[in-house]
């Protein structure tokens, strides 16, 4: 064994001298005992961790707060309207998005347009209008639609065989402009010629259609609507009537008094080549609704015999051939039947008081269907067709 013990409470091996040798449980008199070492790193990184998690959770929450803010208020799809002001401020059309539901935060929706401005390095300007905008989208998408100018379109129908009178008072019903300043438009011999066409007024030429405008569109942009839906309907018959020697004026003209005359589609063509039959004969056409279109817009409803006999630039009564313009705004199954007209011996047609009409070859036979079909009428029918047309 060795020969060095040790020292019972001492610390010391026998044998090691003592001197300069400290004691663990002693400390040099006046001096602070600094203690370093693992354990004392442990403790501090422990706490910067603490301090970190809680920073890291309060910011997440904080960020889950606000990510939330940018999500869609509701899960189901549906359109909001939404009329956002000329010249309202990002702040405000923000406030008008929250009240109406499409957004949760006003707040939200201006960070959103802030930080896309700085990620387009351009200002993004936001359309004032009637928005259509859906709840179920977020709040950049949202943004992405007034932007655009995603408006509420409202649908609008021009029936077949209106004139301008009635579609201007249309266009006053629907709360798209004042039937004067239609009215006005149609017979802007500057504004017609901007469209490339010509004539005393645009009669004839606002194709019957279902359109969808939005609310304060112009009353320029919607004409101009109309008369381009009626030239991608000429482009498909304007060989064909040039073949046949007619020019765009003299198909619409004819097509405008068929639409008036035809109350069941399939007789368009047949009423077609008997005006035609009579044109070429030298008959005038003798046809009501182009003297009705001559009163206008003074026409009470009810045309008399000395409206039959007054003369004026549309009563066919009076003139021969063509009157001077479209007495309607024809749709293309009309135009069609223009260009395209049945071959028949037809000169004469009387209207059988349901929507149809006998044709006759004879004056005399069409007298006789006349006595039959309106036998007891007093006045004048306000349709060609049911008044007898002598040739």
């Amino acid at each position: 064994m060795s020969k060095k013990k040790i020292e019972q409470g001492t610390g010391l091996v026998q044998g090691d001298s003592p001197k300069g040798f400290i004691l663990e449980s002693e400390e040099p008199a006046g001096e602070k005992k600094i203690r370093t070492g693992p354990g004392c790193l442990s403790r501090l990184f422990g706490f910067f961790g603490i301090v970190l998690t809680v920073a890291g959770i309060l910011a997440f929450l904080a960020g889950l707060k606000y990510s939330v803010l940018f999500l869609a208020p509701e899960e189901e799809s549906r359109e909001v309207v939404v009329s956002i002001p000329d010249g309202a401020s990002a702040a405000k059309i923000g406030q008008l998005l929250e009240e109406a539901g499409v957004i949760k935060s006003a707040d939200a929706f201006v960070w959103t347009l802030k930080a896309k401005s700085r990620l387009k390095k351009a200002p993004i300007v936001l359309k004032a209008g009637e928005m259509a905008l859906d709840p179920s989208l977020p709040v950049w998408t949202t943004l992405d639609l007034i932007a655009r100018g995603n408006y509420k379109l409202y649908p609008f129908t021009v029936p077949e065989g209106r004139n301008i009178y009635e579609i201007a008072q249309l266009v006053e019903t629907a709360g798209f402009g004042s039937q004067a300043d239609f009215l006005a438009l149609c017979r802007d011999q500057d504004f017609i010629k901007s469209l490339g066409l010509s004539g005393e007024s645009l009669e004839g030429y606002l194709f019957p259609e279902t359109y969808s405008f939005s609310k304060g569109t112009p009353l320029k942009s919607i004409i101009r609507t109309m008369t381009e839906a009626f030239d991608q309907v000429w482009r498909k018959f304007e060989s064909l009537a040039r073949e046949k020697g007619l020019s765009k004026e003299e198909v619409v003209t004819l097509a405008s008094i068929v639409e008036k005359e035809t109350g069941v589609g399939r007789e368009r063509p047949v009423i077609a080549g008997v005006f035609f039959n009579r044109l070429a004969k030298g008959m005038r056409l003798e046809t009501d609704p182009t003297v009705i279109y001559g009163l206008f817009p003074d026409f009470n409803g009810n045309i008399t015999r000395k409206d039959l006999q007054t003369p004026h630039p549309y009563n066919t009564y009076v003139i021969a051939g063509l009157p001077p313009g479209p007495i309607s705004n024809p749709g293309e199954a009309a135009v069609s039947a223009v260009v395209k007209p049945d071959i028949v011996p037809y000169l004469f047609f009387v209207s059988r008081n349901d929507g149809t009409h006998d044709f006759s070859e004879t004056y005399d036979e069409h007298r006789r269907k006349v006595n039959r079909y309106q036998r007891g009428q007093k006045s004048p029918s306000s349709k060609s067709g049911g008044r007898s047309k002598r040739p």
